[in-house]
C-alpha cells in the first residue's frame, strides 16, 4: 500500500517561509496604511494610546500565559507540590484575583475618558496658520471634495498644505459612509442629512490612502482616495490649475456624479476616459448646504434641468425587483 499522507513537514516550511516574509511584503507599498506608522499629531496619539492599552492589558494576560504550564508542571506532571485536601481559601490569593484586574480596569476607564475627550474629532487643532476648510459628500461609490473658499472641487483626491490642520465637515448623499484616513487618524461618519466634523493635520508632505470603511454596495471596495499633504506653493498652483482646467460642475455632470457608479464608471460616462483625475471649478456658495438640506440641486447649477440620476432607489436592493 502507498502512503497518502501528505509531507506535513514541508507543509509547515511552507507556512513558516510564508510568515517570514510577510513583514517584508508590507514595506512593498509607498503608501502610509495605519495608525501605526503615524503621519499627524492625531494618528501619534492614538498609537500611543494604542500600545499603553496593550501594555496595561498584558498586565492581566502575561501570567496567565506564564503561570499555566508552571502549575500544570508543579500540581499534575512534577508532583513537587504538597497535597493540601482541606485547603479551601486564600485571604491574599483572593486579593490578588480580584484586585489586580479591578485597578487595571479602573486604570483603563480613567484613561480612555481622558483620551476620548482630548482625541474629540470635532476640536480644533492648535496650529500657527488658520486650518483649510473643505466640505466632503459621501456618494456611491466616490467622494466630493469641496474647497468652499477656493470655488473648486475634486472627486476622490483631498489635497491640502502641510503646514495647516483640515477643518473637514461631512455628510453623505446616500447611506452611511465611514471616513477614514488611517496614517492621519481619526474615522467619522458620513450621514444623510447631517454634518458631522473632524480635524486633521500632516506631520509634512505625503500622500495618504483614504477610504470608505463601512460596507455600502458593490462598489465599495472602490470607494478609496489619496490624500496630499503639499507645500503651500504646490497648492497655490493645484488651485489655480483647477480654477483654469476643472470642468464644468453643471445640471448633466451632477447627474451622472450623482448616480451609483464609480470613479473610473464616472469618468468614462463625462468624457470618453478613465481617467480618475476629476476636478471641477466655479463651484457654486452653498453647494454643500443644499445637499445636506436635501433640497434640489437644480437652481445652484448652469445647464438644462434634469431628472434625477440614481437608477435605483436607496430602498430597493441593487439587481433586484420592486
Amino acid at each position: 500500500m502507498t502512503d497518502t499522507t501528505p509531507p506535513c513537514p514541508r507543509r509547515f516550511g511552507r507556512f513558516a517561509a510564508g510568515l517570514a516574509i510577510m513583514p517584508l511584503l508590507a514595506g512593498c507599498s509607498h503608501a502610509h496604511l495605519s495608525f501605526l506608522a503615524p503621519q499627524g499629531p492625531i494618528a501619534a496619539a492614538q498609537r500611543d494610546h494604542f500600545w499603553l492599552v496593550i501594555a496595561i492589558t498584558l498586565v492581566v494576560v502575561l501570567p496567565v500565559f506564564v503561570l499555566t504550564p508552571v502549575i500544570v508542571w508543579r500540581y499534575r506532571y512534577g508532583g513537587r507540590a504538597a497535597y493540601r485536601p482541606r485547603w479551601s481559601f486564600s485571604r491574599r490569593l483572593e486579593y490578588v484575583i480580584w484586585g489586580i484586574p479591578f485597578l487595571i480596569v479602573g486604570i483603563l476607564a480613567v484613561f480612555l475618558w481622558r483620551q476620548t475627550y482630548a482625541l474629540d474629532p470635532y476640536n480644533p487643532l492648535p496650529a500657527d496658520n488658520e486650518p483649510l476648510h473643505v466640505q466632503v459628500v459621501g456618494y456611491d461609490w466616490k467622494w466630493l471634495f469641496i474647497y468652499p473658499d477656493q470655488h473648486i472641487a475634486t472627486v476622490d483626491e483631498l489635497v491640502f498644505p502641510d503646514d495647516r490642520p483640515l477643518a473637514l465637515e461631512l455628510t453623505s448623499d446616500t447611506v452611511m459612509q465611514s471616513f477614514f484616513i488611517p496614517s492621519l487618524g481619526s474615522q467619522v461618519y458620513a450621514m444623510n442629512g447631517m454634518v458631522t466634523r473632524l480635524h486633521l493635520a500632516a506631520d509634512g508632505p505625503g500622500r495618504f490612502r483614504g477610504e470608505n470603511s463601512q460596507y455600502n454596495g458593490k462598489g465599495f471596495h472602490t470607494q478609496r482616495f489619496t490624500a496630499r499633504a503639499v507645500s503651500d506653493a504646490t497648492f497655490s498652483d493645484f488651485v489655480e490649475r483647477v480654477r483654469r482646467q476643472g470642468r464644468a460642475l453643471d445640471r448633466p455632470t451632477y447627474q451622472i456624479l450623482d448616480g451609483r457608479n464609480t470613479v473610473p464608471e464616472l469618468a468614462r460616462a463625462l468624457d470618453g476616459t478613465g481617467d480618475d483625475a476629476l476636478r471641477f471649478s466655479a463651484i457654486p456658495d452653498g453647494l454643500f448646504s443644499a445637499i445636506v438640506a436635501g433640497v434640489p440641486i437644480q437652481s445652484l447649477l448652469p445647464g438644462p434641468v434634469v431628472t434625477s440620476a440614481r437608477q435605483t432607489p436607496l430602498h430597493q436592493p441593487q439587481g433586484g425587483t420592486p
